[in-house]
């Protein structure tokens, strides 16, 4: 009997004996290598069949990561894959949300918009754009920022997304693979730094001082690099923990990032709202984000503030809310903290209706 039949023939007896091989567990990206994280019940076969589409490749994959017996795989071994032997076909994004002004390869742009591989987003001062991804994955531009969606594929053999984001200028913030169904390929790339997510929210922003990492959950690898080099050995960023790279691609410092302050309840004063809550020990500013979900993900506002005396607003009427992260001295944005609170009131008619204000939006009351 060939190597290969008595292989098979393990895989069979495998999944009557140990019952259907645990769900695998697809862990990101390092350089030209996509990573699988080995479960009970993987086998090489299995594995080459289901990324490589050919179950012969389990040899190759075999001599490629050093595994001496096939037939056993080590539960937690971080088999690579190159991701030259995994088929890709084309995929893109939608406009989720869209606030302020926006543009998509130079064009104005609304939700429902789809944004195909090479496209090119900018946001102007006042604008946010949210994107999703075929995997469910989310990617928020705030304000003043540029991003190129350089690839934007999809595993053949799986819904796993290989995506690749270039920033410009500016910063994003992203909530990857959000059913919990792993990573393929997904990496932030800036002049001085390689984020490679594994499955996370997480935020990188990008200046002329240099780069900024922060994760949120889960964890990234981040490989630092001079400007034009080769992407450098891979510091592994873990949940809670933020880095900052200089401008030259060397890195400052990776630490804990600052906690979420202890918010109050939100107090209105006129049309705007403060929210009362103490000094986050080493926080030099704070800021503070308006958006129309808890998560964040369809903000309409930012603005930062030295002090913890902050003020905010919301532009219309419904529930709104304000999100407040104190920053370091590298500025490394920490832990947010949520609160709900209700826009501004609509000026109604005897009838329940909004009264329009004669421009396309509707009169609301500022002072009340």
């Amino acid at each position: 009997m060939s190597r290969f039949r008595a292989l098979s023939l393990l895989v069979l007896i495998s999944s009557i004996t140990l019952g259907a091989p645990a769900r695998s567990q697809p862990a990101g990206a390092l350089g030209e290598d996509f990573i699988h994280r080995v479960r009970q019940g993987d086998t090489l076969i299995e594995l080459a069949t289901q990324y490589t589409r050919n179950q012969a490749n389990w040899g190759r994959l075999q001599t490629i990561n050093n595994v001496l017996t096939p037939e056993r795989l080590p539960i937690g071994l971080e088999l690579h894959i190159p991701l030259s032997m995994i088929p890709v076909r084309d995929a893109q994004a939608q406009v989720v949300h869209v606030s302020g002004q926006a543009n998509l390869n130079g064009k104005s742009l609304q939700p429902g918009t789809p944004v195909p591989e090479g496209s090119t987003l900018e946001t102007a001062p006042n604008g946010f754009v949210t994107l999703q991804l075929a995997d469910g994955s989310r990617l928020t531009l705030p304000s003043n920022g540029a991003v190129e969606l350089t690839r934007l594929r999809q595993f053949e053999g799986t819904a796993l997304t290989d995506s690749v984001i270039n920033v410009r200028r500016g910063s994003v913030e992203s909530s990857v693979a959000p059913a919990g169904q792993g990573v393929g390929r997904f990496e932030i790339r800036t002049p001085v730094a390689v984020t490679g997510v594994r499955g996370t929210r997480f935020r990188v922003q990008s200046g002329a001082q240099g780069v900024h990492s922060e994760v949120l959950q889960g964890s990234v690898r981040l490989q630092a690099h001079a400007p034009g080099d080769a992407p450098a050995k891979p510091v592994a960023v873990s949940q809670g923990y933020g880095a900052a790279v200089g401008a030259d691609g060397t890195v400052s410092g990776v630490r804990p990032l600052l906690a979420a302050p202890q918010l109050g309840e939100p107090v209105r004063s006129g049309g705007t709202w403060s929210v009362p809550f103490g000094p986050v020990e080493g926080a030099l500013s704070y800021l503070v984000r308006v958006s129309r979900d808890a998560e964040g993900t369809l903000p309409v506002s930012s603005a930062s503030f030295p002090t913890n005396d902050i003020r905010f607003s919301a532009p219309g009427p419904g529930t709104f809310y304000v999100s407040v992260r104190a920053v370091d001295n590298l500025g490394l944005h920490g832990q947010d903290s949520v609160r709900a609170f209700e826009g501004a009131n609509m000026l109604m008619t005897s009838y329940g209706l909004g009264v329009s204000s004669g421009t396309g939006g509707l009169v609301t009351l500022t002072a009340y």
